[in-house]
């Protein structure tokens, strides 16, 4: 009697057990989690009682004589290795294409030139948590009656930089002119990450992509933005990820060139040994297949070879980065050979990279100066210590995405996320296209490509809402 009685109890308790957990994960799933905003202050020294001073003030590009003789001497007394036969670019840059550029950086690229393209549209600055933030804001030339323009943040990466923009963005701000559909047109702000280009460097440890996150939102409102639409590849990925974690409800949508997905759970590694074979079984696309297998060499290997760099910014930024803001032939070679992999693998085995099938020399060696002139080199590549130091075991990693999200898939993106693996961290992808051809520098490579993709995925969550408010 005695013992039923005691397994009748602890039936119970087993239930009433199971029962609070199965009702706790229906409560915390229903709660959608944000990710807290972070305010830092990242200014030197102390931080002042005084209240920060909101003002925003145009800047321009601007560069003088001093600073160009300098880079001049530095070229004219640059030493060459001389590289192995028929290695192409696959032990770096090769330093005869090297030479070249070299040369025309010295003979026949005109940075003032160059200064007045960047010029052309309005940029400006304003202090957030302690440091001046760098943005480029263009407002559409005209809009017409009865339209508004849509603001879009548009964040770069590592190597990038704000110009990477620059092609992309009359696209956006007027469509119609350029073949494009003008039933959305944007006004566009593209802000520089603070310790790349013309954002001051933080001056504390710790700023990572939450910290840049929460700078951007506070920019975005300071600009009287409450809500707005974001996009990114690269770092910019990250940031308007957590961007749309933090201010869920001022992120109308999130557009991206780049969606990795951090954690990695069972399935995904299942995927990875089974997706070739089973593919409808993971919700693989045979697009899919053709860019993720065989996984050795398109995955792992790929991975192993392309990450040296990483691995080093995360964690010794500052030992390499010495060398990289003293010499600019060397910085040109260490940014070049990423403009040539990530925009297409195949293009180690060619002697020149590549790098001019996609770009012009004078718009390599426009980012190239844009990291030599603000010698920002040393602070662009801290982000990546600051970001990886405690991979796996930040809050972001955890958290999902509520926001509308439009994923361009670009074929020769170094490594490929499915859409079925993207879904588990994006839980409303609005649209995720295969991309025809392009890269890992999509906003500067393909800009049409990329315009209409942005046009489309907005005109898809407007008109959600238009039916929601109906």
């Amino acid at each position: 009697e005695f013992c039923s009685s005691l397994a009748g109890i602890m039936l119970l308790e087993v239930f009433l057990v199971l029962g609070t957990v199965i009702v706790y994960f229906l409560l915390s799933k229903k709660k959608e989690e944000t990710l807290p905003f972070k305010e830092g202050w990242w200014g030197k020294g102390q931080k002042p009682d005084t209240e920060e001073d909101k003002t925003v003030w145009p800047f321009k590009v601007e560069t003088t004589e001093e600073e160009l003789s300098d880079l001049f001497r530095r070229l004219d007394q640059a030493r060459f290795t001389e590289p192995l036969e028929n290695s192409c670019f696959h032990y770096g840059t090769n330093s005869v294409y090297l030479r070249k550029v070299v040369s025309y950086w010295k003979n026949q690229f005109n940075w003032k030139k160059q200064v007045e393209v960047l010029n052309k549209y309005p940029q400006f600055k304003t202090k957030i948590q302690g440091i001046d933030i760098h943005f480029v804001h263009v407002k559409p030339p005209h809009l017409p009656e009865g339209q508004s323009a849509k603001p879009l943040l548009m964040v770069h990466g590592w190597p990038g930089s704000f110009y990477e923009f620059y092609k992309i963005i009359p696209l956006l701000t007027d469509p119609a002119s350029h073949g494009l559909s003008g039933e959305h047109i944007f006004e566009v702000i593209c802000p520089s990450i603070p310790g790349y280009g013309f954002s001051e460097a933080p001056h504390k440890k710790g700023f990572n992509s939450v910290s840049a996150a929460s700078i951007f939102y506070e920019l975005m409102l300071r600009l009287g933005f409450s809500e707005f639409y974001t996009q990114g590849g690269d770092w910019g990925w990250l940031i308007c990820t957590n961007l749309a974690q933090i201010a869920p409800n001022h992120v109308q949508g999130l557009h991206l060139n780049l969606a990795s997905v951090t954690n990695l759970g069972f399935t995904h590694l299942l995927s990875i040994l089974l997706g070739r074979y089973l593919p409808g079984l993971f919700g693989f696309q045979d697009e899919d297949v053709r860019r993720m297998f065989p996984f050795l060499k398109k995955g792992l290997y790929r991975i192993l070879s392309e990450s040296g760099y990483a691995h080093i910014q995360a964690t010794k930024p500052d030992t390499v980065g010495c060398g990289l803001n003293d010499s600019p032939v060397g910085l040109a070679a260490y940014i070049l050979e990423k403009f040539s992999t990530w925009t297409d693998v195949e293009f180690q085995n060619l002697e020149d990279g590549g790098l001019e099938k996609k770009f012009s020399l004078d718009d390599l060696l426009t980012n190239i100066m844009i990291y030599w002139v603000s010698g920002c080199m040393v602070s662009s590549m801290r982000f990546y210590k600051e970001n990886l130091k405690r991979i796996g075991t930040q809050k972001h990693e955890r958290l999902t995405v509520q926001v509308p999200t439009g994923i361009a898939s670009f074929p020769n993106e170094i490594m490929h996320t499915p859409q079925a693996w993207a879904q588990k961290k994006y839980t409303k992808i609005v649209s995720f296209h295969f991309m025809p051809r392009g890269g890992h520098f999509a906003a500067l490579e393909e800009p049409e490509l990329l315009a209409e993709d942005i046009l489309q995925f907005v005109g898809k969550v407007e008109k959600e809402r238009l039916q929601r408010k109906k």
